[in-house]
């Protein structure tokens, strides 16, 4: 079964996830060493990979949005039924290379690509395909870079604006003419962008009196009267509506900082030294020169629910969601949330919150492996600065030559400091069975275990395997 296609216009692939903006396939056309030319269907698409197949039907290898190159044995045989497929399946377009297979695309395909709108373009014999992979590579990485400039800029441009004198309409129109379209807060009626028409209005009301609503979504989406309509929860049960023309990755992302902004700007309890560390973060600042003295709780949590909902949950706003999760700051002790994995650092100053930082992410770590909703820092010392996954592997190849008899006595003599008589009583083993065993296990670790270094190695990696790979360390 296919996956689904991505939505071209969204910016958003079938799980949610942001995408790097698309390459318009006019940009494909242009580029003269391609030497591509188009054949038919339309040409105002946008292209977010490359892929080539020679199969009959390659669409259950599609993820929507690509160019799909063939050489001509994959249409051969039904070409109106493979060009079917790959529409269904959401190829962006179909590049037919003239040889050594076809010396010219047939008739037959580019009448079907035209019947069911995809676009196809003939790539001549000088053109390997790897070229044309390349240069949609190199045009992506483009259309990145300018997008999280863009998305830079505008998070920057919000953060001063809150600072004016008269701070929720300045956030609101800076956010219009970020996403080049409208928004507005309610209740309230303020606004700022162009006038919507009303089919496009009438929606985004309705998405805000949804997300305004108690128990109601944190965000939510539609389309109505040719504009991406999207409205998010505020605090107090207030909601931020935006709606525009086009819709590009990174305008989530910008919407959901004047959110955060916003709720700061219009909840009714004071938030001073949350906004102010907020700002400083928006504009790489030092946060522990804004906040107050704590404790402070790093956590990092991964899942699958709402970062905004689950921030709210923790009561704070400070959070940063990033593509393995969300990193959140809290002056409250975190408990756990449904559908989330927390790793909780151990509290912290101001000045502390880079070691909290890991703290929390080695905590996040251990609660995915016993697979439990939350997972405090303790501290393991060193032994805890080394990662889980790492150290074990380590200590299987260390300790591999060894038997688990051989384990379980060198592991009994180490920890009664090399002594004999106390090793063997707590085995329950003759003590010369203890002195053979431990000669033979320094006879296949090849090591000297008269040396402390050695010693302090082999106890760490028998730990690690006593805890095995579902325990906490």
């Amino acid at each position: 079964m296919p996956a689904a296609p991505r939505d071209p216009e969204d910016g958003h692939g079938p799980a949610g996830e942001p995408l790097t903006p698309p390459v318009p396939l006019a940009a494909l056309l242009g580029d003269r060493e391609l030497g591509l030319r188009h054949l038919a269907g339309p040409a105002a698409v946008g292209v977010h990979g490359v892929h080539a197949s020679e199969m009959p039907d390659p669409s259950p290898y599609l993820l929507g949005g690509e160019l799909l190159l063939t050489a001509g044995a994959g249409p051969a045989e039904d070409p109106d039924g493979y060009v079917a497929r790959l529409a269904g399946a959401g190829a962006a377009a179909l590049g037919f290379g003239v040889a050594p297979v076809h010396e010219e695309v047939p008739a037959a395909l580019a009448e079907a690509c035209a019947r069911h709108g995809l676009p196809l373009l003939e790539v001549p014999p000088r053109t390997p395909f790897s070229a044309v992979a390349r240069a949609v590579g190199r045009l992506m990485a483009e259309a990145r870079t300018r997008e999280l400039r863009r998305v830079t800029e505008a998070q920057q441009a919000l953060a001063a604006a809150a600072a004016r004198p008269d701070p929720v309409p300045a956030v609101l129109a800076r956010l219009a003419a970020s996403l080049g379209g409208s928004v507005a807060l309610w209740p309230g009626g303020r606004a700022a962008g162009p006038e919507l028409p009303a089919p496009a209005w009438e929606a985004l009301s309705a998405l805000l009196t949804r997300v305004g609503r108690e128990g109601g979504p944190a965000t939510a989406t539609d389309r109505a009267g040719g504009h991406h309509l999207a409205a998010y929860a505020l605090a107090g049960r207030a909601a931020l509506g935006t709606a525009t023309p086009a819709r590009a990755p990174g305008d989530h992302t910008v919407a959901s900082v004047a959110a955060v902004l916003l709720t700061l700007l219009t909840a009714e309890r004071p938030a001073g030294a949350e906004a102010a560390a907020l700002t400083r973060l928006l504009l790489d600042g030092d946060p522990a020169e804004a906040l107050a003295a704590g404790p402070w709780y790093a956590v990092h949590a991964r899942g699958t629910g709402d970062p905004q909902a689950l921030a709210a949950a923790l009561g704070t706003v400070l959070l940063d969601p990033h593509e393995g999760g969300v990193r959140l700051l809290t002056d409250r002790e975190p408990a756990a949330q449904p559908g989330w994995r927390l790793g909780v650092s151990a509290p912290a100053a101001p000045s502390g919150l880079a070691t909290a930082d890991a703290q929390a992410e080695r905590a996040v770590r251990r609660a995915e492996a016993a697979r439990t909703p939350l997972a405090h820092h303790s501290d393991p010392g060193f032994a805890g600065l080394v990662d889980e996954a790492e150290a074990r592997a380590h200590a299987e190849a260390l300790l591999g030559p060894l038997s688990p008899a051989l384990r379980e006595t060198l592991r009994g003599w180490l920890a009664h400091h090399g002594n004999w008589d106390r090793t063997a009583a707590a085995l329950g083993v003759h003590r010369n069975t203890v002195r053979q065993r431990v000669g033979r296990a320094a006879e296949l670790l090849d090591r000297d275990l008269d040396d402390p270094d050695v010693r302090m190695e082999l106890w760490f990696a028998l730990r690690t395997t006593d805890r095995g790979p579902d325990q906490p360390g």
